[in-house]
Parts: structure tokens; sequence; C-alpha cells
């Protein structure tokens, strides 16, 4: 019988890199391919890389975990590249669970900011060794010393063991492509950062020798193989063969493993043989889920389940029953919309799909309203045509008490809008926690709110700071039931027949509220097409045209000018909605409408519900 022998590995570094959305994290990752050698000199390489989905290039964020790896000496280095934005932590929490150490990421002027800090917290709970990465050295307003000593509060305000609080601190300008670990010594390249990731952070620990355990921790697709589990290997050698299967619920079977893959820069290479430390993706006959384990055929022992935080946010997604109905879209029917919602669910563990009891409908939890959006982009660019209701908080009982979740929301502001963001952040029940003076006019705020007293805030809170404040929300725990917290103050202006929106009905509208589309835009009865500037709904002509007459003089005509309508996005109308209303989505068009379309029907429900 073999020894069973736990060693590290020292030609392997395991590595995520946190940081908040814009500190440079991708740009980063960017040098580090370049330099080390990864492309060929007449290769053709698109900025931003890792960002590889359409919806990641636009908006600048990075929405799935990725893995590179790059050579550096004999030394091979597994980069993954985790989302900063916390609506995304469950791709961190399975993304920490392959690595051995982390590279917080910080930008030189805007110090640690509130996703810096939701990913942290995990990396210390995991006892993963931190090195700290000061980037954007060169910005005008960069104030080096100041965020070191914000670094060192917020690591011991995450109660951070003293081995943690002693990091190795590289300062780098990532597009430039340098480091350098003391400011006053120039740089020609990222070497000291290379150099810091090799000595400062451990190999992979496992036992080469032991039983095979490897853990799903993301899936991918490959077109010629079909689903890929990416993970890393606890123990054990992995390669084509019979392993068993462990999965979540308990349940245990025979599987065939038939590729092993590794990385080589962003390229996926066939491997003959992978061992304990190595992230890898395999292909298995059997539907592998994220968190099953692949074992030993004759002696299986599952891996620990991977722990999620649970959803706080829940939408209804229903099938499109708009009179436009399949005009747009390829994939229109409920049971389409039910297997993409699945498929969703398997690749996605912070996601949960319930049924409701329409069979058409369905309920979707998540982290954020920000997370179900990019789910609800996603499909419509995939062609499915779908509708979704107004966000609801997911509330729990606790010792027989009703709790609900809770943010700390950091607020970033000029000082002069001070009071205007405390006024509409108290009429959300949020409670102010701390206030600080960066030294210039601006000002950081931090505030605990209910969830749901966000829903709705963002649009708000940009039109009152005038588009100069910045906000960052995050999930800060449970608490009682905060009381009824009042919601969109205006009522909506809906469209009572089909037609095409003309400027004369326009021109006469625009004075009763904000018009949300412009003229020639097609409507049909119950479409919401305004936000009307009283508390109550108001039916409108949209269509209407003026009448011509005998007497018409072609100079009698009045001049119509339109106010530029407010384009209705699809965040900003899942934020706008009420509860009797949904946004309708399409891959062309995003409408707001009422549940009830016929405006006969309407007031009748709305006795109906008072009863």
């Amino acid at each position: 019988m073999v020894q069973s022998t736990t060693t590290r590995r020292d030609d392997i570094r395991n590595i995520a890199i946190i940081a908040h959305v814009d500190h440079g994290k991708t740009t980063l990752i960017d040098g580090l391919l370049h330099q080390s050698g990864i492309f060929r000199a007449n290769e053709k390489v698109a900025e931003r890389v890792m960002d590889s989905l359409d919806l990641e290039r636009e908006r600048g964020i990075t929405i799935l975990a990725k893995n590179t790896t790059v050579h550096y000496g004999n030394v091979k280095i597994n980069i993954v590249d985790t989302p900063g934005h916390a609506d995304f932590g469950g791709e961190v929490e399975r993304t920490l669970a392959m690595v051995d150490g982390v590279m917080l990421l910080v930008d030189a002027s805007e110090g640690p900011l509130p996703q810096t800090r939701f990913v942290l917290k995990k990396a210390l709970e995991a006892n993963l060794p931190p090195i700290v990465c000061i980037n954007k050295i060169d910005r005008p307003d960069a104030r080096v010393g100041a965020v070191l000593d914000e670094i060192y509060d917020l690591f011991i305000d995450l109660d951070a063991s003293e081995d943690q609080l002693d990091f190795p601190v590289v300062y780098t300008n990532a597009r430039a492509g340098i480091a350098t670990r003391d400011l006053k010594q120039p740089s020609e390249n990222l070497k000291p950062l290379f150099d810091l990731i090799v000595q400062a952070l451990p190999g992979p620990a496992g036992d080469i020798q032991g039983p095979t355990q490897f853990q799903a921790n993301n899936l991918d697709y490959n077109d010629y193989v079909g689903r890929l589990a990416v993970g890393r290997i606890k123990n054990g050698t992995l390669a084509v063969g019979n392993y068993t299967l462990c999965r979540m619920d308990g349940t245990q079977q025979p599987v065939k493993v038939t590729q092993v893959y590794g990385w080589e820069g962003l390229k996926r290479i066939e491997l003959p043989i992978a061992e304990a430390g190595d992230i890898v993706a395999i292909s298995v006959i059997e539907d592998i889920g994220i968190g099953d384990t692949i074992a030993d055929r004759e002696n299986p022992r599952p891996l620990p389940a991977l722990r999620i935080d649970e959803p706080t946010i829940a939408m209804v997604f229903s099938a499109n029953n708009s009179p436009w109905s399949g005009r747009e879209g390829e994939f229109v029917t409920s049971r389409k919309l039910r297997e993409r919602l699945q498929y969703e669910q398997r690749k996605n563990v912070s996601l949960r799909v319930a049924d409701t009891d329409q069979p058409d409908a369905f309920q979707v939890t998540g982290r954020g309203e920000f997370q179900l959006a990019i789910v609800i982009e996603t499909m419509r660019r995939e062609g499915y045509e779908l509708q979704v209701s107004k966000p609801t908080v997911v509330t729990r009982e606790i010792n027989g008490t009703l709790h609900e979740p809770v943010e700390l929301l950091v607020i970033d502001v000029p000082e002069d809008f001070i009071g205007v963001v405390s006024q509409l952040l108290a009429m959300r029940k949020g409670k102010m926690t701390k206030m600080v003076h960066a030294g210039s006019s601006r000002v950081r705020l931090e505030f605990s709110v209910p969830s749901r007293g966000l829903i709705g805030f963002r649009s708000r809170f940009l039109t009152d700071t005038r588009g100069t404040g910045i906000m960052n929300a995050l999930f800060d725990g449970w608490a009682p039931w905060h009381g009824t917290i009042q919601g969109r103050s205006n009522g909506a202006m809906v469209a009572d027949r089909e037609g095409t929106a003309t400027p004369y009905a326009i021109f006469h509208l625009q004075e009763r509220g904000i018009i949300f589309i412009s003229p020639g835009d097609r409507v049909y009865e119950g479409m919401v097409v305004g936000e009307y500037s009283r508390d109550v709904d108001l039916n409108v002509n949209i269509s209407r045209e003026k009448k011509l007459t005998n007497i018409r003089a072609a100079g009698r005509d009045e001049n119509i000018i339109i106010t530029p309508h407010r384009e209705m996005g699809l965040e900003d109308g899942i934020e706008w909605i009420g509860d009797d209303e949904l946004v309708e989505v399409t891959p062309e068009s995003v409408r707001l409408r009422k549940k009830v379309l016929k405006q006969s029907d309407r007031p009748r429900r709305r006795q109906e519900d008072g009863d």
C-alpha cells in the first residue's frame, strides 16, 4: 500500500486577481500575457483579451471567471480573472476554491472600494495569502501612501490574521506594462511583479500518490466535445479513463473522462495526464454539474460541497404574451424559456429557478438586479422573447420575526450633494454609518440600506447628483423588516390603442410628464409610453393626428418642438416599473407595459385587488 504524502509543488502558482470594477485588472493580465512571450511577434491580439463576452467589452466589467496560463522561467502561473461585482459572487466563490493565493489590485487614486472588500473578505476567510498591487501610479491624482493606509485599515476591518497583514506591495502602471517594488526605482517591465508572485505565494498542496479528487468549479463548452468542467485537481492524477462521478446530492455513478485540457496563454491544449495542483478542463460522457467531484474508480472520496451565499432578489420571467409576441424573436414559447433558465441555473450556482402557479412563468432569484439584468440581456441576444416583473426581495424568518436583506451602500459625491443623498436614502430607510473626507471636495458616505430600498434608486441618484455621484452596494446580511418603503411616486402614461406615435400627439403630451418613445414608434394598447407628472395613471392617445379643415393655411400651423424623449433601456425599465407593470424584452426592443393590457379591464382589476 502506497503511503499518502501531501506535498507542495514548486513549479506551479495558482492565483486569483481581486479588483474593483475598472481598476485595471484585465489590462494588467494583458501585460502579463504579452511579457511572458505567450503571443507570437506577428500575432494579432485584441485589447482586454480576458473580457471575451460582448457584454463584458461593452460595459468594461468582468462577468465570468476565466483562466489563463503564463510561464515565468520554470514556473507555470495559472491566473484566474475574477468578477469585481458582488452580483457575480457565485463566480467569485468558485474561483477562490481553485487558487492558493490572491493578488489585490487597487487604484492609486480611488483606493479600495466595496467590490474589493467583498472578494477580499472571501479570500481572507479561505486563508489565502495576499499580495497587494497598487495600479495606475501614473494618474495625476494618485495618492499612493494614503491608499496603502486605507488597504491596511481594510485588512484590519476584515479581521485579517497577522500573517495576512504582513503583505508585500508592488506598484504598477498596467497600461504601460511596468511594475516596481520601490517608487524611487524606475522599471521597464513587469519582472518585479512576476518575481513577487513566485517568491511570496505558495505552490499548490496535494497528494499525487493518493486517490483522484477533482471538483468542477466552472463549466465551459466546446463545439467538438460538448460540455467541459473546469476545476483543480486536489489529489491524485487525472487522465483519459474511468472514474466515479460524485454528485452534490450524494449519488455516485461510473463515468468516463474522454479529454483532459490545460492552458497555454488563452489557448486550450490537450494533456496526456494532469497531477494534483493543476487547473484543467475535462470532458466527460455524463452530465456534470458545478460542485460535483470526479473521484477514484475504486476508492471514491467526494470533496466538500461549495458554499454559496443565498440569493436576495427575485423576479418573475414569463413567456411574452403581448400583441406583438413572436415578431422579433426566435424562441418565444414557455418550453424554450424553461430550458434556457434551467441551463443557466446549471452553469450559474448563485441563481435559483422555481415554477410558479402559472405554467408559463418562472421565479428566478439571484444576487442582485444587475446580475438578473445580465441574464436577460444575454438571453435577448440569443433570440429569446420574454417579459419580466419588478424585482422583489427574498425574505426569511429568523427566530419568529421576518428578516430582509440589507446592503452596505458606499457613495462618493461632491460635498454639495450630501444633503440631497441623505434625504433620498432616509426615505428608503437608509442609515448613515460613516462619512470620510478624502481631502478633495468629494466625500465618501456609507449607509446601511434594505435591499428593496435600492430597487430603482440608481436612476434617481444619478439625476439628483447631476451624474457626478458614484455608488456601490454590497450584501451585508439580514435585518428585521424595516416597514413600508415609498415606491415610485409618479404614475404612467399608457397608450389606449394600437398605432404609430405622432409628433402632434407627443407635443401636446410632453407638458404632462416625461415621454419614453419617439415619433414614428409603434405602440399597442396597454403599452407604457411615458411617466405622468401625477401619482395616477393616464390613458393617452399618442397616435392622434391633427385634423385638416377647409380654412387651414400653411402659415397658420403652430411650430412643433419636441423635447428629446427618455430612452428606457433594460436596466432603467426594470428599476422604473411598478407592481402592475412588466418589461417586455425582445432581441430588437425593450418595451414597458401594463400586466393587464385592456383599458376596460384595468380599473376593475385594481378594485378587486383592493378588496
